[in-house]
């Protein structure tokens, strides 16, 4: 049989009455890479629980290679050919990365002993088959994987199977420089090999180097299809938003105050003699390349982690930040890059997380007000447009973008002095980055320092008055907005001599 590939039709499906997904018809031809695009809650993310097996469609049709399918289960999906690479991999934290991937079918020897030296080879061959070999050790435990290790582990469990379908959800969200272009290689080979690629993200340059098509959805609809060499990413902004892309960096730029964070020879576990400063009404940016350091630094700013010398001052003051509750009441918020695993209570709803920092000012003797905490809620919820059913719902089912403003919504009611922001829009749609830079924009101009981090170079660019550059745990150079360019920030950030790197000029 000839392979055709992925065929949906007429998929509709809602949830308590709302429809997420409406009649939505897309083609995903075997031998090529369809980009799936579209805000946070226009239905990318149904749509391709729908095609794992993880929710049954409320009407349409599935066929694959001209076979309807009928999808009740993950395991059905899986049979048919079908595997989904989620963006919050799945790890089995006590077993090693080979038992990891190949659970389920893992050698045996003597009928029940699990065969590890089967089982390392088999894995060592296919790390070296998929170009994976220089960034995961078969021996390495669950617990101790990185972001980026624990997304290749997902990766190597599709791809060590027969598929015909594979659905990459954000997969470079957490990978290296080296880790994407592995990846970027391996899609091309998967595309030559004849499989249906579908590849969801919120980054136009992947979009446009890897995908042959570009789906839209909008409002649970599909707005459009377009070959990505007949399109731009201004077409694709306006069809997802209805917005032009030039609105995304329109930040009007203040003229800085007093100092507020004053950071000086700060010296942790990961980062060295790091000095900087960030004043009332400043947007700072960190940039650098994975492994720089930032957010190590950022960590032990907020009392996270700890700094071996150095001193932290804000508005003049000295800090000892021994845990993050120092930083808190010193007048710091802090919102880190994993957000659900470091910023978010996933099982609570949105009232609790967005009073946690507030629990101090809202308790009347040894009790929290209730009806002054639904208030902040609500006040909060409505001012960033937060989408969720009410301030009640569990943030583990808001978007990513939804839970990212809960996170901004806890530090915004709490007034902080300083900011402190690692990968404010990472994982975030278009939409709600633009949200996102202008509650950042609405700090400054309130006078509130903020220090921002970002792998984005046009973001970085678009957002900072100044941007201190990193490299091995050490900064390598400043550049004021007026100076800086992509080239300059990755000249800084790639300086192989850093005692002879010197301010905005590598």
């Amino acid at each position: 049989m000839q392979l055709t590939g992925l065929r949906v039709s007429g998929l509709s499906k809602s949830f308590a009455g709302v429809p997420a997904l409406r009649e939505v018809s897309l083609d995903f031809p075997a031998g090529a890479v369809t980009a799936l695009m579209g805000e946070n809650g226009a239905g990318k993310s149904t749509l391709i629980r729908i095609l794992g097996g993880d929710h049954r469609p409320d009407g349409g049709r599935l066929e694959l290679d001209g076979v309807r399918l009928e999808l009740a289960t993950p395991a059905d999906a899986r049979s048919a050919g079908i595997r989904v690479i989620g963006q919050e991999p799945e790890i089995v934290p006590h077993v090693s990365v080979a038992e990891n991937v190949y659970l389920g079918s893992l050698p045996r020897r003597s009928g029940r002993l699990l065969d590890r030296a089967a089982l390392r080879e088999r894995m060592r061959a296919d790390l070296t088959r998929l170009g994976f070999d220089r960034d995961l050790d078969p021996d390495t435990i669950g617990s101790k994987l990185t972001a980026a290790q624990r997304q290749l582990v997902e990766i190597m469990r599709a791809l060590t199977t027969d598929a015909k379908v594979i659905a990459f959800d954000e997969p470079t969200s957490s990978l290296s420089d080296h880790e994407t272009e592995s990846l970027f290689a391996l899609i091309g080979r998967l595309r030559r090999q004849g499989l249906a690629v579908i590849y969801v993200s919120h980054r136009m340059r992947e979009i446009f180097r890897l995908a042959d098509r570009v789906a839209v959805l909008r409002d649970g609809a599909l707005v459009g299809e377009r070959a990505t060499a007949d399109t731009s990413d201004r077409e694709i902004v306006r069809m997802m938003v209805g917005r032009d892309l030039s609105t995304l960096f329109a930040r009007k730029h203040n003229t800085p105050g007093r100092v507020v964070l004053d950071a000086d020879a700060v010296t942790t576990d990961d980062v060295t003699d790091v000095s900087l400063q960030v004043r009332a009404g400043e947007v700072v940016a960190l940039a650098g390349l994975v492994g720089a350091g930032r957010s190590e630094l950022a960590g032990a700013l907020a009392g996270d982690l700890p700094i071996r010398s150095g001193e932290v001052r804000v508005d003049g003051r000295k800090l000892r930040l021994r845990q993050p509750r120092d930083a808190v009441r010193a007048g710091m918020g802090y919102a880190p890059e994993e957000r659900k695993a470091q910023a978010l209570l996933l099982h609570r709803g949105v009232r609790d997380n967005i009073s946690l920092a507030m629990l101090d000012r809202l308790r009347r003797l040894r009790f929290v007000r209730g009806g002054a905490e639904r208030r902040l809620a609500r006040q909060y919820v409505e001012s960033l447009r937060v989408r969720t059913p009410s301030i009640e719902q569990e943030v583990r089912k808001l978007s990513g973008g939804n839970q990212q403003k809960v996170v901004l919504a806890r530090w915004l009611a709490r007034k902080p002095k300083v900011l402190i922001l690692d990968e404010p829009t990472r994982g975030v749609d278009v939409g709600a980055k633009i949200e996102i830079y202008h509650v950042i924009e609405e700090l400054a101009e309130s006078g509130v320092a903020v220090l921002v981090i970002s792998s984005e170079l046009p973001e970085v660019l678009g957002l900072a008055d100044r941007i201190v550059v990193m490299q091995h745990g050490r900064v390598t150079g400043e550049l004021d907005r007026e100076e800086a360019s992509e080239e300059a920030v990755l000249a800084l950030a790639m300086a192989a001599d850093l005692s002879h790197t010197s301010r905005g000029n590598p």
